[in-house]
């Protein structure tokens, strides 16, 4: 059901519920006899959506007796909005400790390499020192 459709319902619900008062008694008996053949003829296994929109209490209530029909979720069908959230979430952690283990290595691979060096330490921060390196690289 589209807005549209909700809203003249909504619209027609109300126009029938504001003249329920001056429906007379007689028409009143035979829409409850009615009612009660209905309820009779009623498959066992199907429950009666009258009887859950009257347990429900207040405007919100009136409102998301409206949209039961349409926003019925399951048990099943949250889980399958939960699960892709999930299983995205679990791939996004997996991958940042894949890259930060990464990173770990190439410092440690960094740090093993010049300590294994026989230059030292201060060759490196000689700023003559690292453009001869980038010379000699190329």
């Amino acid at each position: 059901m589209n807005t549209d459709d909700i809203n003249f319902a909504y619209k027609v619900r109300h126009a029938l519920n504001e003249q329920l008062d001056d429906l007379p008694a007689a028409t009143t008996d035979r829409l409850a006899a009615a009612r009660q053949a209905a309820m009779a003829r009623k498959k066992a296994h199907v429950p009666a959506r009258l009887a859950q929109r009257a347990a429900r209490v207040g405007f919100a209530g009136q409102v998301g007796a409206l949209f039961s029909s349409s926003f019925n979720f399951s048990a099943m069908g949250r889980a399958g909005a939960i699960l892709p959230l999930l299983a995205l979430v679990a791939a996004l952690a997996g991958v940042y400790q894949y890259e930060e283990e990464r990173r770990i290595a190439e410092l440690a691979e960094l740090d093993a390499a010049v300590l294994s060096d026989e230059l030292p330490l201060t060759a490196y921060l000689d700023h003559g020192f690292n453009q001869y390196l980038a010379q000699r690289g190329q």
